[in-house]
């Protein structure tokens, strides 16, 4: 049986057999809906009501019960498991994962999976290895966090690299605020928000282009699933501004691209320019109109000695590659790990417990 690979983010969870040159099988919402009792009504019954739970929080699990029901949906009910006669499996791992939840999951995994052997891998190296690196950076702008993660020779420069707390989902409530100031009698759900910012949003080649959009945009009307009509003008270019000017988002802090650079600053000087000439960037948000042009400009722009070079993808591997660059690279690992018995075994994990998986996944 081959492995299966499991990248599980805060907005989508990407699982599927091993195949590194094809995307994932099931690519589906990080969330499952419980079933919840409310206070007794008239009649002395209670009231059941469905509610929403995102297991996965900023990239880490908060709800590991949550947890479990979507892995076994995913496993049993979409991979094509059997009980007692469960596969390998291989899950990525967010920058800078505590060292409590790497050892849930493979306690999850061995024991209530009773899963045959597993390995999990960060995500920044697993990028780099869809592009057929070894060593580079990765910007990986995520649902709910950015991660910039130096990699040398497949192992996470940790002193340099960086996370903040932000990512698409707060573009996109900053897209459904700028919405309501220029449509103020039309109420958006914050879903139609999502696909209208994928839709509509973009980025301008420079700062300057920017500050000049508001006299120079051309208005255009959307109407809603709901019939309602909106009119979407400079809202459209906020959203990738954000990320090269976070005061936008109400952040004191410096835009991507410089972030990048003060990141691989921390790393020993003779690596500096075989890791920035080899940027490679991750994530939906990436896929923005216009935003891997202007993330390059800002780079040539830069005063950094070193310039940021992004990593073209290779022909061969598929389309949409920044969206599954992680579970790609987790499908060319598990083709590696996995017959080389270099995965955690049944009998490492009955051995010596959790903790196994510091010493044989790094």
């Amino acid at each position: 049986m081959e492995a299966v690979v499991v990248d599980a983010g805060s907005k989508l969870l990407k699982a599927g057999i091993a195949l590194p040159d094809q995307a994932p099988g099931l690519v589906m919402p990080s969330k499952m809906k419980t079933e919840v009792e409310e206070n007794e009504v008239a009649d002395g019954a209670a009231a059941v009501v469905e509610e929403v739970v995102h297991p996965v929080v900023r990239g880490f699990v908060k709800d590991w019960d949550a947890m479990e029901d979507l892995l076994t949906y995913v496993l049993y009910r979409n991979i094509g498991w059997e009980m007692g006669d469960e596969g390998q499996i291989l899950f990525t791992e967010p920058l800078f994962t505590p060292k409590a939840l790497r050892e849930q999951l493979v306690q999850l995994m061995f024991e209530k999976f009773n899963v045959s052997g597993f390995y999990d891998s960060e995500q920044a190296v697993l990028s780099l290895y869809a592009v057929g690196r070894i060593s580079g950076c990765t910007v990986d702008i995520g649902h709910g966090k950015i991660d910039i993660a130096p990699v040398f020779e497949g192992a996470v420069q940790h002193v340099a690299s960086k996370r903040f707390e932000i990512g698409g989902t707060d573009l996109t409530n900053l897209f459904a605020q700028e919405l309501k100031k220029s449509n103020p009698s039309v109420n958006i759900d914050i879903s139609d928000v999502e696909r209208l910012k994928e839709q509509y949003a973009c980025c301008t080649e420079d700062q300057s282009a920017f500050e000049a959009i508001a006299s120079t945009c051309q208005p255009e009307t959307h109407t809603l699933p709901d019939g309602q009509v909106i009119t979407i003008e400079k809202e459209r270019y906020i959203v990738g501004e954000a990320l090269f000017q976070p005061s936008i988002l109400g952040l004191e802090d410096y835009g991507i691209v410089h972030q990048l650079i003060t990141s691989v600053s921390n790393v020993a000087s003779e690596y500096q320019k075989q890791l920035l000439e080899n940027t490679m960037l991750c994530g939906g948000t990436v896929s923005m109109t216009g935003f891997e042009d202007r993330f390059q400009r800002e780079a040539n722009l830069s005063a950094s000695a070193i310039r940021p070079t992004l990593v073209k993808a290779p022909e061969y591997m598929p389309e949409d590659l920044a969206r599954h660059s992680a579970w790609l690279g987790g499908a060319i690992l598990a083709k590696v790990v996995f017959p080389q018995n270099q995965h955690v075994t049944k009998g490492d994990y009955d051995e010596t417990g959790p903790s196994i998986v510091h010493k044989k996944c790094f």
